[in-house]
C-alpha cells in the first residue's frame, strides 16, 4: 500500500466510528477467504492480491442475484484509489481481470455507506453502465435497468432476513411487475439532458433529492457483505401486517408497491394494517364495505377495475357516514397500475373525503376530491361501478383520470387500516370496548374508597391484551 494510498484510505475509514473500523477493513479479507461471518481484525494480504468476481460471487449469492453482485463488483473496479475518488469518466482503475484491491474495497463501502450524493452519483453510474467502459453519461433506462436490480436484491434480503412483517408474497401481486414499476416510478424523478442522458451531475442532483436510491444501497451493501455496523440498525421498510387470512386472499399490493407507499403515509401512522374489507373475502357489497371503512381510523383504499387498472385513495382519517366533506389535506390518491404515482393536496378545496349512505338528496357513494358527480374517484352506493373524472386534472388533488376508463366497472376492492383506530366514544358499545374499571385502575380505586358499588365485578373477568 502506497503512503498516497494510505491517506486515502485513512480518511475513508475516518467515516466510522473506530469499533467499526476493523470491521470495513476485514470485510477484503473475509470475501477472499470465502467466510460468511463478520471479521475480525483484518490480516495483511499478500503483495499483489485482489479481490475477484468469483470471490464476490461466492459471499454474495445467497442474498443478492447474480446481475446486481456483477454491477457492484464493475464499480469496485472503477474507483481510481490514488485520486481519492472514484473515476467519473467510466474508466475503470483496475480492469475486471485483475481484480479489486484492497484499497477499492475501502473507498466503495466508505462511499455507498457514509458518502454524499456528489461521492455516490460515480458509483451509479459506473453501475448502471452495460460493463466496464469510458462512457461519460448513461440513459435513463440504463439507469431503470439498475434500480431493477437494486430493488430486487433488497426484496430478496428482506425474504431471506425474515423481515417481510408478516407479509406472504405468495399471495400478493406480482413481485416482478411491482419492481419495473417502482423503478420507473423512481426514474421518473430524473432531470436527463435533452437528448435523455444523465451525467454525474444529473444522477448527484436525483440522488441528493430520492431518499430510496441511498437507502436501497446502503442497505444492499451492508446486508449483501454482511457488515454489522453500530449505531445503525436495519431499516424497517415494510409496515406490519396483523390480523390477515392469507389463505383465502389474493392481495391486490405487492411488496414493491408496499415499500413505496408506506412511506408516503404520515409519519405518526406506524400502526400494523390490517385488512378490513375485501371483496373476494366479504362479496361485493357497499353496507359491508362501510362496516369496514367507519371507526377504523386511517385506511388505505385500493380498487381495481374491469379494465386492470390499480388505484386508490388514502384516508387520515376515520370515515363518517354523513353527507358533507370530511378529512384533511393528509389524504392522497394514487395509482398502482399501469403507473405508480402518489397525487397529494392542492389546497384548491378541502373535498378530501366523502361517505354517504341511504340518502333521498344527496349523492350515495364514497367519493375522494373534486366535487358531486364529478369525483377524483368515486365508487357508488349500488357497487360494481364507479367513476374517475379529471378534465384535465382533479381539482383536489391534482390526480388525472385513475381508472381505465372514467366510468369504470369494479373487478376488486380491499380497505386496510392503517393507523391507530380511535377511541369508542363514550356509552358507545363495540366488539373489544373496555370497561373503565380495566382502562383505568385508579377510578376502581377512587369509586371504592368513596363508596360505589361496582355492579359488574364479580359477572365480568377482565379483558387482557392480546397480541395479534
Amino acid at each position: 500500500m502506497g503512503n498516497t494510498d494510505s491517506v486515502v484510505v485513512q480518511k475513508r475509514l475516518a467515516r466510522f466510528r473506530p469499533e467499526d473500523r476493523p470491521l470495513v477493513e476485514g470485510v477484503f479479507d473475509r470475501l477472499q477467504d470465502g467466510a460468511g461471518g463478520p471479521s475480525g481484525t483484518p490480516r495483511k494480504a499478500p503483495a499483489g492480491k485482489t479481490l475477484t468476481l468469483q470471490m464476490l460471487q461466492s459471499s454474495m449469492a445467497s442474498l443478492v442475484p447474480d446481475s446486481m453482485v456483477r454491477r457492484l463488483y464493475q464499480c469496485m473496479c472503477s474507483i481510481d484509489h490514488g485520486l481519492a475518488a472514484p473515476t467519473t469518466s467510466g474508466k475503470p482503475s483496475t480492469s475486471a481481470a485483475s481484480g479489486v484491491v484492497r484499497e477499492q474495497l475501502v473507498i466503495f463501502l466508505a462511499d455507498t455507506l457514509r458518502g454524499t450524493a456528489e461521492e455516490r452519483a460515480p458509483l451509479v453510474m459506473a453501475m448502471s453502465q452495460h460493463g466496464a467502459g469510458s462512457a461519460s453519461a448513461v440513459t435513463c433506462e440504463q439507469v431503470a435497468e439498475f434500480l431493477q436490480d437494486l430493488i430486487s436484491a433488497v426484496i430478496q434480503i428482506l425474504v431471506h432476513r425474515g423481515r417481510l412483517q408478516g407479509w406472504k408474497p405468495e399471495q400478493m401481486g406480482d413481485v416482478s411487475l411491482g419492481v419495473k414499476l417502482f423503478a420507473e416510478q423512481i426514474c421518473s424523478e430524473l432531470k436527463p439532458s435533452d437528448q435523455g442522458e444523465c451525467d454525474v451531475s444529473c444522477l448527484e442532483d436525483w440522488i441528493f433529492r430520492v431518499s430510496q436510491v441511498s437507502l436501497y444501497l446502503e442497505m444492499l451493501v451492508a446486508e449483501g457483505l454482511n457488515l454489522s455496523l453500530s449505531g445503525r440498525p436495519a431499516p424497517t421498510l415494510l409496515p406490519p401486517c396483523r390480523e390477515t387470512p392469507w389463505k383465502e386472499l389474493r392481495c391486490l399490493l405487492d411488496i414493491p408497491t408496499l415499500m413505496f407507499l408506506a412511506p408516503q403515509l404520515p409519519d405518526s401512522y406506524n400502526a400494523p394494517w390490517r385488512l378490513v374489507f375485501s371483496t373476494r373475502l366479504h362479496g361485493e357489497s357497499f353496507t359491508r364495505m362501510v362496516a369496514g371503512l367507519t371507526k377504523r381510523g386511517p385506511t388505505l383504499l385500493l380498487i381495481k377495475d374491469t379494465k386492470g387498472h390499480v388505484f386508490g385513495g388514502f384516508a387520515s382519517h376515520a370515515w363518517e357516514v354523513k353527507p358533507q366533506f370530511q378529512g384533511d389535506s393528509r389524504c392522497f390518491l394514487f395509482t398502482v397500475f399501469p403507473r405508480l404515482r402518489v397525487y397529494t393536496a392542492t389546497g384548491y378545496n378541502q373535498h378530501y373525503m366523502y361517505l354517504n349512505q341511504n340518502q333521498q338528496t344527496m349523492p350515495n357513494g364514497l367519493g375522494m376530491g373534486g366535487q358531486h358527480s364529478y369525483f377524483g374517484l368515486w365508487l357508488d352506493s349500488d357497487f360494481g361501478r364507479g367513476h374517475s373524472r379529471a378534465r384535465p386534472k382533479c381539482t383536489t388533488y391534482g390526480s388525472p383520470q385513475l381508472s381505465g376508463e372514467e366510468d369504470f366497472f369494479l373487478d376488486s376492492v380491499e380497505v386496510w387500516a392503517v393507523g391507530k383506530p380511535p377511541e369508542p366514544e363514550e356509552g358507545e358499545a363495540g366488539e373489544g370496548k373496555k370497561s373503565i374499571l380495566d382502562v383505568d385502575p385508579e377510578v376502581q380505586a377512587m369509586m371504592e374508597i368513596t363508596g360505589k358499588t361496582l355492579h359488574s365485578q364479580g359477572l365480568r373477568e377482565p379483558e387482557e391484551d392480546q397480541e395479534q
